[in-house]
């Protein structure tokens, strides 16, 4: 699809939306939103497949924004957002969208957060709800939440929301719906799960595809470090000083980190600013146009004040934290490679964060490369190199003579030869940042302690007899085959679902699974090597979600797992969310998907918790299902085992 000519002056929205719009900068729709906004305006039901990035939340948001009764005080909108973080991220645009209608209210709702304070917000009315499907559902069980004046309901990135487990919340808000309301669903990709909810809630719907690669990457070379040796911030200072940077923003997640990590800059000598959203109208525009004019080189931003932002002679963009969702990422890096220059992105990460790299790199289709930080010698030579190159444009300034003779009379005066005169003025000139370094890196000596305590621990946990310890107990290789199964995250599997099919297909009690690692395209499971014929037949034509999995003896033996995440949890849980099974040990899920609301896990998401799993689902579906681990999201915030506490059953929310 091509870009399109049409302008939003064209697609009768009210004045007040297109102020809103002309005041933002946005004239012309991006390709979704101009495919998909007239359709929405007359209230069809439509399924939009749009890669992140592409402007789809102002491609609902307006046509919704257009049609609201400011005089009607219950919810007219409801949309679903798959994690707390793109919840607040969506209705923070709607409120940006709608700055200019006057008494609009929009409502963020999401687990992790007291349900007696979202309750009370309800009570005084809104307009539109942005939440997460377990939260949402809670408050309609609760009687709080009332669907009847509901016009629209939005499913945001609704394959993430089925990966993550929300099928059972989303079928049921759905079916909660009025049946004239009008039912928007935007997805990267149609897995056949989410086909279904499709084919039963959408009437007729419009399709708009334009669900193409994401040219912004195309235009952006791509880095990541890993966090080790030295701290973020001297790792920004050491990139910020040899790459060879015009104008830089520096993402982070707060508008406190915003001012701290500006201000440590500053006091480097660097010309860095903060962006946020606290800072007055006036002041953005201002701090904007010192990076325009070269006053300030770094701009130090939280996300949504940078949205939109145009500055050409922006090279790089540094990911000082990891972005919660691959939108918001993609939305970060299209800052820089403008005005047909090639850009330039670099992420700090840290290991606990890496599988949010992968998940970007997989929806972006890109691959990043991974950087070592320079060490602080080419640091020292990068600033002597970037005296030089000022000292060279002095050559013929005009006043040099006169310095000449100043120069004459401080060797006269203070008795010294002209070389240690210049060391000494050299020395003043490097202030804080030195030119020259004595010593080992202290970054070098961190990173050999750091991998001689990894060794020690390799060492540790290796098992006395030979066997690798998972779960508190020891698993003796000789005994066990590893498999390699063909379904993993990438098409909805979770463990519990392995660890159903072979307690109910092939019969295996506790004691007969051993070690699961659970990867994107695939499973490694541990199994006896005194298998009978029968169960090995069983498993060669085992069926897990529909899939066959193929499973195949391999040689994988690396179920370790990432520091913080070993075993001993609360339960004594099996690394990577091994086998706990039901109470039992032995029912094995039955038809591995009884977990409590399939989105429960035991500290909500280890690797972050984009929406952080609920300590033991929801009460209806806690008892027979399993607790476990949800290691399929990145991101940096943790999720909340026990949820909020004292406020009832929000506490066992499948949100936390």
């Amino acid at each position: 699809m091509t870009d399109s000519v049409i302008q939003f002056s064209d697609l009768a929205l009210n004045d007040s939306i297109l102020s809103a719009l002309d005041g933002m900068g946005f004239v012309s729709p991006t390709p979704i939103q101009a495919a998909a906004i007239p359709h929405l305006m007359e209230g069809s039901d439509a399924l939009g497949k749009a890669q992140t990035g592409t402007g789809k939340t102002a491609a609902f948001s307006l046509p919704l924004l257009n049609k609201i009764d400011l005089s009607q005080r219950k919810p007219q909108a409801i949309v679903l957002a798959p994690t707390r973080e793109l919840a607040i991220q969506v209705a923070a645009e709607m409120k940006n969208l709608g700055q200019n209608i006057a008494g609009l209210k929009v409502l963020e709702i999401y687990g992790g957060t007291s349900i007696v304070d979202q309750m009370r917000a309800l009570k005084n009315g809104a307009h539109i709800i942005v939440g997460t499907p377990g939260r949402v559902q809670d408050l309609i069980n609760r009687d709080r939440l009332h669907l009847d004046e509901v016009h629209t309901f939005v499913l945001d990135e609704a394959d993430e929301m089925l990966n993550m487990g929300f099928v059972d919340d989303v079928t049921a808000i759905m079916e909660h719906a009025p049946s004239s309301a009008q039912r928007v669903l935007f997805s990267a990709t149609m897995p056949p799960m989410l086909k279904n909810i499709v084919e039963r809630f959408l009437r007729d719907p419009i399709t708009v595809d334009v669900a193409g690669k994401n040219h912004t990457v195309d235009k952006v070379e791509q880095q990541f470090w890993v966090v080790k040796g030295v701290e973020k911030d001297e790792a920004m200072s050491r990139l910020l000083e040899t790459e060879e940077t015009d104008a830089s923003i520096v993402f982070v997640r707060t508008r406190q980190d915003t001012e701290r990590l500006a201000d440590w800059l500053c006091a480097r000598g660097f010309k860095a600013s903060a962006l946020h959203g606290d800072i007055p109208q006036s002041l953005r525009e201002r701090t904007v146009d010192h990076i325009k004019q070269g006053v300030i080189d770094i701009l130090v931003a939280t996300d949504v004040v940078a949205r939109g932002l145009d500055v050409p002679r922006i090279t790089h963009v540094f990911n000082y934290d990891i972005p919660f969702d691959v939108e918001s990422y993609i939305h970060r890096i299209g800052r820089t490679g403008r005005a047909g220059r090639k850009g330039k992105a670099i992420l700090l990460v840290r290991t606990n964060q890496l599988r949010m790299l992968r998940t970007i790199e997989r929806v972006t289709k890109s691959s990043m490369e991974e950087i070592q930080l320079p060490h602080r010698d080419k640091v020292a030579e990068a600033r002597l190199a970037k005296l030089g190159a000022e000292l060279e444009t002095e050559k013929e300034h005009k006043a040099l003579e006169k310095f000449s003779e100043l120069v004459e009379k401080l060797q006269e005066s203070l008795e010294l030869d002209a070389a240690t005169l210049a060391a000494i003025l050299l020395k003043r000139q490097q202030g804080k940042r030195p030119l020259f370094y004595i010593g080992e890196d202290p970054m070098i000596e961190a990173i050999e302690r750091d991998k001689q305590r990894r060794k020690e621990r390799r060492e540790r946990d290796g098992g006395r007899d030979g066997g690798r310890r998972e779960g508190g107990r020891s698993f003796n290789t000789q005994d066990w085959d590893t498999y390699q199964f063909q379904v993993g995250r990438e098409q909805g599997v979770q463990v519990k679902d392995i660890v159903g099919a072979l307690a109910n297909e092939l019969g295996l009690t506790k004691g007969s699974i051993g070690a699961i690692k659970l990867a994107q395209g695939e499973t490694y499971v541990q199994l006896p090597k005194a298998m009978s014929s029968d169960t090995a037949g069983k498993l060669s034509k085992l069926r897990i979600r529909q899939k066959q999995v193929d499973a195949v003896v391999c040689d994988f033996n690396d179920f370790r797992e990432p520091r913080g995440r070993r075993e001993g949890g609360r339960d004594g849980g099996r690394r990577d969310g091994g086998f706990r099974g039901n109470r039992d040990g032995n029912r094995g899920g039955r038809d591995g998907n009884r977990g409590g609301r399939d989105g429960g896990g035991y500290r909500g998401n280890r690797e972050g918790g984009r929406d952080g799993g609920g300590y033991r689902g929801n009460r209806e579906g806690g008892r027979d299902g399993e607790r476990r681990f949800d290691r399929n999201r990145g991101g940096d915030n943790r999720g909340n085992y026990r949820g909020e506490r004292g406020h009832g059953r929000d506490r066992n929310s499948s949100e936390g």
